[in-house]
């Protein structure tokens, strides 16, 4: 049934994702700083920031999707600290923007010093697509970091475009607009959607909702994948048994879904509309929540969604 569902655009990402590999362009998220380091309007690029737990998602999570990011975890009565610090921001600010510089001071931020199971500082921790890929302890001589940087840059230049923009941009070249790099999060989704486990699938989207409740893209493909769940096991003759049975909200529920997943998205809309005006109490709420939840299918221009929201409104004032 799935499969007939002119909604189900988001199964067919995800298999398309599968054929076509990493070309498939990455789902959207919140606006946030530049991934990379360039400068929101063209200037000089970021290559040190300082860091908090309140900021630590944006700057050092997000950023690493696109270029890696350096984490120096210090202290101001770390003497070592004070000698690794200055020469880390000097690389940084020669990288211009192929790499950025994150200080976080462990003692004004103890949960992000207890997450890098910090035991002694100085300690570095470089982060890259969003996860810790290596680190290392103690001041370490110029020479040696500046061969460090060079390494793990090489390392990871063909996985994270901002670095050859970066370069670019240091050079004068001309500079490609790289495709945004896919979030683990919904490929994880995505994944589990494709292999038909529609389980895992809800529980990826709850969990980036969870930590971004205002997360659009996920709360619309929740939806979705809710629905496409019902949609596999959506039995036709619940129609029939609906229409002899006006009052059986449970009925009119299954017959809408079955409606949908038939394509019949104007009789779907319809029989709950009229299903919200002849009942009452906690039945019409029912009745209401669910059409709400089956106009979250489609985009709010949707001409169906407004005709059939100025229905609803019109059943129940």
């Amino acid at each position: 049934m799935a499969g007939a569902v002119d909604l189900s655009g988001l199964k067919a990402r995800a298999e398309a994702r599968t054929s076509a590999g990493s070309s498939q362009a990455a789902p959207q998220r919140p606006a946030g700083p530049p991934a990379d380091g360039a400068a929101p309007a063209g200037g000089a690029p970021v290559t040190v920031i300082d860091v908090d737990e309140a900021s630590f998602q944006a700057e050092v999570i997000e950023r690493s999707m696109t270029v890696p990011v350096v984490v120096d975890l210090w202290a101001e009565w770390c003497g070592p600290c004070k000698q690794l610090s200055p020469v880390l921001e000097k690389l940084a600010a020669e990288g211009r923007g192929a790499w950025v510089l994150a200080k976080i001071d462990v003692d004004a931020n103890p949960r992000i010093s207890q997450a890098f199971q910090v035991q002694s500082i100085p300690m570095v921790v470089v982060v890259a697509g969003g996860q810790p890929v290596t680190s290392f302890q103690g001041a370490q001589p110029e020479p040696q970091l500046r061969q460090w940087i060079g390494q793990l840059l090489d390392a990871l230049r063909d996985q994270m475009p901002g670095i050859a923009e970066a370069e670019a941009r240091a050079g004068g070249g001309e500079v490609e607009p790289a495709e945004a790099p896919e979030d683990p999060r919904f490929v994880a989704a995505e994944d589990a959607l494709e292999a038909g486990d529609y389980a895992a699938a809800t529980q990826a989207y709850e969990q980036i909702l969870a930590s971004e409740p205002a997360n659009a893209e996920a709360q619309a493909a929740l939806a979705q994948v809710k629905f496409l769940q019902r949609a596999e096991s959506a039995d036709p003759s619940a129609i029939a048994r609906a229409d002899a049975a006006p009052d059986d909200v449970d009925a009119q529920i299954a017959a809408a879904d079955a409606q949908l997943a038939a394509q019949d998205v104007t009789g779907a809309f319809d029989r709950l509309v009229q299903t919200v005006a002849r009942t009452s109490g906690d039945e019409r709420d029912r009745a209401r929540t669910h059409l709400v939840e089956l106009f979250e299918l489609f985009g709010t221009e949707d001409e169906r969604v407004t005709t059939a929201r100025r229905a609803l409104a019109r059943a129940l004032y």
